[in-house]
């Protein structure tokens, strides 16, 4: 006698598919982006000449995004602090300035106000 397969299926692009099967993820973590592809450019533009390990690309995106996560943790303090449910563009820029060296939050706030300003203005 055949065994019975306790597997249940649905029916997907004119193909009977496995509902149990694992769907692909991508190299990075739930909820991370990856910025390789922006890395490159600016390589690219900097110094046209040279290229990068794919070791270093993947330590520099790791380095974004922890920076990241920790200016929005910040940022998240500092707005309840002052007791507003609102993230303001002010508490992102106060967490820049808390947790960067000085003169590297000041280009940062200041590139990250200007490229906001011509988003809004596009």
């Amino acid at each position: 006698m055949a065994k019975s397969s306790n597997r249940k299926y649905s029916f997907f692009g004119g193909h009977l598919s496995s509902i149990s099967r694992k769907k692909s993820h991508s190299s990075t973590s739930v909820g991370r982006r990856n910025y390789s592809l922006y890395i490159n450019k600016i390589l690219k533009e900097v110094v046209p000449c040279r290229g990068i390990a794919s070791s270093t690309v993947d330590f520099m995106n790791s380095l974004i995004n922890e920076i990241f996560a920790m200016i929005a943790v910040e940022a998240r303090q500092l707005m309840n602090y002052r007791k507003r449910c609102t993230l303001t563009p002010e508490d992102i820029q106060k967490a820049v300035y808390l947790l960067l060296p000085k003169k590297l939050a000041r280009y940062a706030v200041a590139f990250g106000s200007e490229a906001v300003h011509r988003f809004v203005h596009s």
